[in-house]
């Protein structure tokens, strides 16, 4: 039964078709401003009802970052969006802006999106903060039930090998200008991994910086509820509810896979009643005519309940050696067969973000990471707790914006200053000149 969830669910999503068909045809009647009903209180109450459905019962597509300008010094400049690599299971974005003159000279900045279940678009806030200071590239996963059979596998392993190629990719910019990287949540272990693989082959293009946000690097530290569910069910009970194959008539038919809409249901089991509260609110404030906070719903939602499926090759994996065996923390870890040594890092500075309330990655595993990366100089090191956060406010919204994004564009610039005074990474130092 377990294995037909899919086929159940892409049946129920299309016998569900009508009824949606039915109640957008409601929705738009009594939104008429020429219907008499629009203007009662039933009519109201029908048209909140009738949008509520809709929503809870379409599947949501792959959003669109939609930044089209930002500010550089004080001038609005235009931006468009532009994919420079690409592989079956990722695509590298870059955020081009149009300068109308001289472009300044600013370091690049690569953002690893996790892949957990959303769409590299969750950071939207993340990447907006960054467009003045930096030239930004952010990893835009693919989801895997689109990817036909064909183009192979994803698993751990391919994941540190595209960050790693992406890195050597941006370090041959034509502007030799340095790069730094930014990883969030799970994103932030097959980025440390990826740069401590590349350290110790002293591949040259390793990048000025990480930054680790909110990620899982030693889980046994301030264990979660998803920490100690992975330790609870074990391997097999993940393989026999998780994975399912990919059904007709998606691209990625016979792929296994977690699907996206059993993500979701974990996401929202975690905070169940504060999703029923946000959408009788969002009723209310359709009722009330608050359109401005309805509006403020459906942006959130938009995001949120827009999934992707995970391969089953790299899910499995990621549970097994990050949240099972912890074989990060304690250098376990093989990549392509070599043992990942996080004391192989020495050149890169290391940037530990972590939210006070955080109930996915705990404080403190995180932090991990500077005990874990011993070689690399205290003056190359930091950590920040923000305080009141939770999980997405380490990396999106007002805090983040004002007190986080700050702090990392403070930090690039110190570990840039260390190096233009040559006392840090020689080797690597670059000019302002």
């Amino acid at each position: 039964m377990d294995r037909m969830s899919y086929q159940l669910y892409e049946m129920m999503h299309l016998a569900f078709a009508p009824a949606r068909a039915a109640t957008d045809a409601m929705l738009h009647a009594m939104k008429n401003p020429l219907n008499p009903l629009h203007h009662t209180s039933f009519g109201r109450n029908v048209a909140a009802s009738a949008e509520l459905f809709e929503r809870m019962t379409r599947r949501y597509g792959k959003p669109l970052f939609g930044l089209d300008t930002t500010v550089v010094d004080g001038a609005e400049v235009e931006i468009v969006e532009e994919v420079v690599w690409s592989r079956p299971f990722c695509g590298l974005l870059h955020f081009k802006r149009l300068f109308t003159g001289p472009a300044p000279r600013q370091s690049k900045l690569l953002i690893v999106a996790p892949m957990s279940g959303h769409y590299a678009t969750l950071l939207r806030g993340t990447v907006e903060a960054f467009l003045p200071s930096h030239d930004v590239y952010v990893t835009d996963w693919s989801d895997a039930r689109t990817v036909p059979l064909v183009d192979g596998s994803f698993d751990l392993d391919d994941y540190i090998d595209y960050l790693s190629e992406i890195m050597r990719f941006l370090a041959l910019d034509a502007t030799q200008t340095p790069l730094h990287t930014l990883g969030v949540c799970q994103a932030s272990v097959p980025l440390i991994c990826a740069i401590a693989a590349m350290e110790a082959d002293n591949d040259p293009d390793v990048p000025e910086s990480m930054v680790l946000i909110g990620g899982p690097i030693d889980p046994r530290v301030n264990p979660t509820a998803v920490n100690k569910l992975a330790q609870q069910r074990g391997m097999d009970w993940f393989r026999s509810h998780c994975i399912h194959t990919v059904p007709f008539p998606h691209a990625g038919m016979g792929r296994h896979v977690y699907p996206g809409f059993l993500q979701l249901s974990g996401f929202m089991s975690m905070n169940f009643e504060r999703h029923i509260s946000a959408h009788l609110e969002m009723f209310n404030h359709l009722v009330e005519g608050d359109g401005d906070s309805a509006e403020r719903h459906r942006d959130f939602y938009d995001e949120y309940l827009a999934v992707m499926d995970l391969t089953a090759e790299f899910y499995l994996q990621t549970v097994d050696r990050v949240f099972v065996r912890h074989q990060v923390p304690l250098g376990l870890l093989r990549h392509r067969g070599n043992l990942i040594d996080l004391k192989a890092i020495s050149r890169t500075a290391l940037f530990a973000v972590e939210g006070e309330k955080d109930d996915i990655s705990g404080v403190g595993q995180t932090e991990a990471a500077l005990d874990l990366c011993a070689n690399i100089p205290a003056a190359r090191k930091r950590h920040y707790v923000q305080k009141g956060v939770g999980h997405y406010g380490v990396f999106n919204g007002s805090r983040f914006r004002d007190e986080i994004a700050p702090r990392i564009r403070a930090f690039a610039t110190d570990m840039e200053s260390l190096d233009r005074v040559g006392t840090a990474r020689p080797h690597l130092a670059w000019s302002a000149e």
